[in-house]
């Protein structure tokens, strides 16, 4: 953060301009250089990570108490890297395992990458093909968040999507399967308060889209449109709607705006 009573540089062409703009907010610049944006990126993410933490443990635990093994847990974490798809699919474990089922569930939990990804590859000037097939690999909701940010604010860089991405991805694999190694030992999160503060960052993620046009009613579209099948149908049928919902009143209103401001 800029030290108190003092603004940042506003953001001209000069590379000088641009490295005193950023260092004034605590930032690299985007053409600062690779390191620089990589230790940038995971800096952002780690206080995610942080958060997510106690529930990569749990959901190791969870792994065990199925009868998985570490290894298991960590191909499920590596391979899928999706820790709600995930949680669901060890809640419907069974011995045989339902593999129709399961795969159905984790599709519909994870129908909203499609729009994430659709959202962030328009950002991607600077990655080549291989570089944007690598970043949707790990894309998850708080990458896409941090991803979709930096964005709005200067270019963003293959470097600093790495960082996001490769910390966000070890970390969780580290703790999922350490978290199958210590099994019970881990307990219920919500007794340490863990369970507000995961819920809190995505709060924290969410407001810094506030800003943006259409804020409002994709929002108020997809609380309602989730809460509304929750009710109706319990699962991850409430995850789905409230993307698409939410995708959908943006889209409208982002209609509305460029409508009143054509010209007739």
């Amino acid at each position: 953060m800029p030290a108190e009573g003092k603004k940042p540089t506003p953001l001209r062409d000069g590379k000088e301009d641009r490295t005193a703009y950023f260092a004034g907010r605590g930032e690299s610049a985007p053409d600062a250089g690779p390191r620089a944006e990589f230790l940038a990126g995971a800096a952002a993410i780690l206080p995610v990570l942080v958060a997510a933490s106690p529930f990569g443990l749990l959901l190791g635990a969870l792994g065990a108490a199925k009868g998985l093994s570490p290894l298991e847990v960590g191909l499920m974490s590596g391979l899928v890297f999706a820790g709600g798809a995930q949680f669901v699919a060890l809640d419907l474990w069974r011995t045989p395992a339902p593999w129709l089922t399961l795969g159905f569930a984790v599709l519909i939990v994870n129908l909203r990458h499609v729009l994430m990804g659709a959202s962030i590859q328009r950002r991607m000037d600077r990655f080549p093909m291989w570089g944007k097939i690598a970043a949707l690999l790990v894309l998850a909701d708080e990458i896409w968040a941090f991803a979709e940010e930096r964005a709005a604010r200067t270019t963003l860089t293959p470097a600093y999507y790495a960082g996001l991405g490769v910390t966000l991805y070890v970390g969780w694999l580290m703790f999922t399967v350490g978290g199958c190694l210590v099994g019970a030992l881990i307990g219920d999160p919500a007794a340490y308060g863990f369970d507000f503060a995961f819920a809190a960052t995505f709060i924290g993620l969410l407001a810094g889209f506030r800003s943006r046009p259409g804020f409002l009613p994709a929002v108020l579209a997809s609380v309602i449109a989730a809460v509304a099948v929750h009710i109706v149908l319990p699962g991850p049928a409430s995850i789905a709607a409230g993307a698409v919902a939410g995708v959908t009143a943006a889209f409208l209103s982002g209609r509305d705006d460029s409508t009143a401001e054509t010209p007739t």
